[in-house]
């Protein structure tokens, strides 16, 4: 029987994506779990293939989405975000001890889901002559996990409620893109994301409400001197509010993202319609 903790790290230090989602997805269950285990940090985390070339966000110039290029390379992109993803998800199971069994459960699931997301997408790429690592790419996400590696609080809090919350902002205008250039597989596949995106979106909502109790903090006013602390993006619109309601943001939080973007707020019954 193995250790489901110690296991992610194993899995967390694969150089290869593909054999890491294929571990992720295919690990049988009836795995034991010793929340109380702590592990020296390897050097290297997270394994990476040589491919993508890791570069600044900044230095990525996409080509014209109507090119076989272009198209990929946005199809790479969120393919790159995919694989970030299951690293970020393995890395909160076996880095944080201590935590309630249920913490590792929904974090487990998380780490199957993006594999899977991860899986859909290279396929795609392969199917239209490409591959994962033929486009750079960049490391904002994990530079994120960097920043927070010694705080789960900071970590739920800046990770899957920011960064994976802005993913959720941003699907729907990528899958018009692609469904504009005739590519209906593409916005499938988003659809299968964002669905499960909200959930690991409440997953990080769920467990920062429970930490903030638990350290006697008020969630709201904690939340911006945490991203102040660890110089976390601000949030820019448009925001996806109703996939935000779903995924757990409280009426207060969205009606200061809709503040935002000059739109009316909603009242508890509009929210609770989306």
């Amino acid at each position: 029987m193995s250790e489901l903790r110690h296991t992610c790290l194993a899995f967390l230090s694969l150089a290869d994506p593909n054999e890491k989602a294929l571990q992720v997805q295919n690990l049988a269950p009836g795995w034991a779990l010793d929340v109380q285990a702590v592990w020296p940090e390897p050097e290297g985390l997270p394994g990476r293939p040589a491919r993508p070339v890791l570069l600044p966000h900044t230095a990525i110039k996409p080509a014209r989405l109507n090119t076989p290029e272009g198209h990929a390379a946005l199809l790479h992109s969120v393919c790159h975000i995919e694989k970030n993803a299951v690293d970020l998800a393995l890395d909160v199971i076996w880095r944080f001890a201590g935590m309630p069994d249920d913490f590792y459960r929904d974090w487990w699931r998380v780490a199957q889901e993006e594999a899977l997301h991860y899986t859909l997408l290279r396929d795609h790429l392969r199917s239209l002559g490409f591959d994962y690592g033929d486009f750079p790419a960049h490391t904002g996400l994990w530079d994120m996990a960097e920043r927070t590696r010694h705080d789960v609080l900071a970590r739920v809090a800046l990770v899957p409620r920011t960064l994976e919350a802005r993913g959720l902002d941003a699907s729907p205008a990528v899958k018009t893109k692609l469904v504009s250039i005739g590519d209906h597989r593409a916005g499938e596949i988003l659809d299968i994301i964002l669905r499960d995106e909200i959930g690991h979106v409440a997953v990080g909502n769920r467990w920062y409400g429970w930490l903030c109790a638990q350290r006697g903090l008020d969630p709201v006013t904690t939340y911006p001197e945490l991203t102040q602390r660890y110089e976390a993006p601000r949030l820019k619109a448009p925001f996806n509010i109703a996939a935000r309601a779903q995924a757990g943001f409280t009426e207060l939080e969205l009606r200061q993202l809709q503040e935002l973007t000059h739109v009316p707020s909603m009242n508890s019954a509009a929210v609770a319609a989306h």
